[in-house]
């Protein structure tokens, strides 16, 4: 039974069982990859549906209808298990992830390297567009889970609480307030700096690195497992894949911020520090 298949799952592991009844394969690649090269069966997600359309935020978690709407489309029942992946180590993968977690569907595991891995380990590979669409369903859910993430409200009131640590999963010179993608550049007071790539072994494929260096490597900056732990990013991209590396090393309240700095470095009155950089 795919019920049984880990978080992180290996691509030879995955292959043996590409013919399970009830495994959903969820391709999150930029198209023109999806039609280079794709797990047989794997159904192509557009990554922009993964985040709210039409607001300043983009980062947030679509709307309930979209949200049925897209997982409808894709074939999703609640017996149903996932496996995710994309082209680039994990960041829309684990975003989509979460995304099930939100709405309760825990059934999941993500391709550790993706595509990529994949390829390298010379597994079969389909290539141009599937030869028929997955059969609709009528996918519903009820609430959010909001164990899974933080508003605006919350991590203004809780950034400073020694119980919680912020992740920041962006690139240095965002973090420092360099290269400035809102109206105030930065980081939020506090935040713990270890971007979402540090996170991934560029010599095996893009596969995550080893778990217990990580959990040493996150230790030593504050974040660990007795923490309430809080990621982001711009828009709750990269972080996707924080948030998956989180639960991976199991902690057990990992959370996400959707609005990123995309909201928090756009709120005038929202506190921000910069980092002292000195330049050669």
């Amino acid at each position: 039974m795919s019920d049984s298949l880990p978080l992180v799952i290996e691509p030879k592991a995955l292959a043996s069982r590409l013919e399970e009844r009830n495994l959903l394969i969820i391709d999150l690649s930029k198209p023109q990859i999806f039609m280079q090269a794709h797990l047989p069966g794997a159904v192509a997600v557009d990554f922009r549906r993964l985040q709210r359309t039409g607001s300043p935020v983009p980062g947030l978690i679509p709307g309930h209808l979209e949200m049925e709407a897209l997982l409808s489309e894709i074939g999703l029942t609640p017996d149903r298990h996932v496996v995710a992946y994309d082209d680039e180590g994990g960041g829309w993968a684990g975003r989509f992830l979460w995304l099930l977690e939100t709405i309760g569907h825990r059934h999941y595991s993500y391709l550790n390297g993706g595509i990529h891995a994949w390829v390298d380990d010379e597994l079969p590979i389909k290539s141009g567009s599937p030869s028929r669409r997955p059969q609709a369903t009528e996918y519903r859910f009820e609430e959010l889970d909001s164990s899974t993430h933080v508003d605006l409200e919350y991590l203004l009131a809780h950034h400073k609480d020694p119980d919680v640590v912020v992740w920041d999963a962006r690139s240095f010179e965002e973090y420092a307030g360099i290269q400035i993608i809102a109206h105030n550049g930065g980081h939020i007071p506090g935040a713990v700096h270890f971007e979402w790539t540090s996170a991934l072994d560029q010599g095996r494929s893009l596969r995550i690195r080893d778990r217990g260096t990580l959990l040493k490597e996150l230790a030593i900056l504050g974040i660990t497992p007795d923490k309430e732990v809080i990621t982001h990013c711009q828009t709750h991209h990269r972080s996707g894949l924080t948030w998956l590396v989180g639960r991976l090393l199991g902690f057990p309240r990992i959370r996400a911020y959707p609005g990123s700095w995309a909201e928090w470095g756009n709120t005038l009155d929202a506190p921000y520090q910069q980092e002292q950089v000195r330049i050669a």
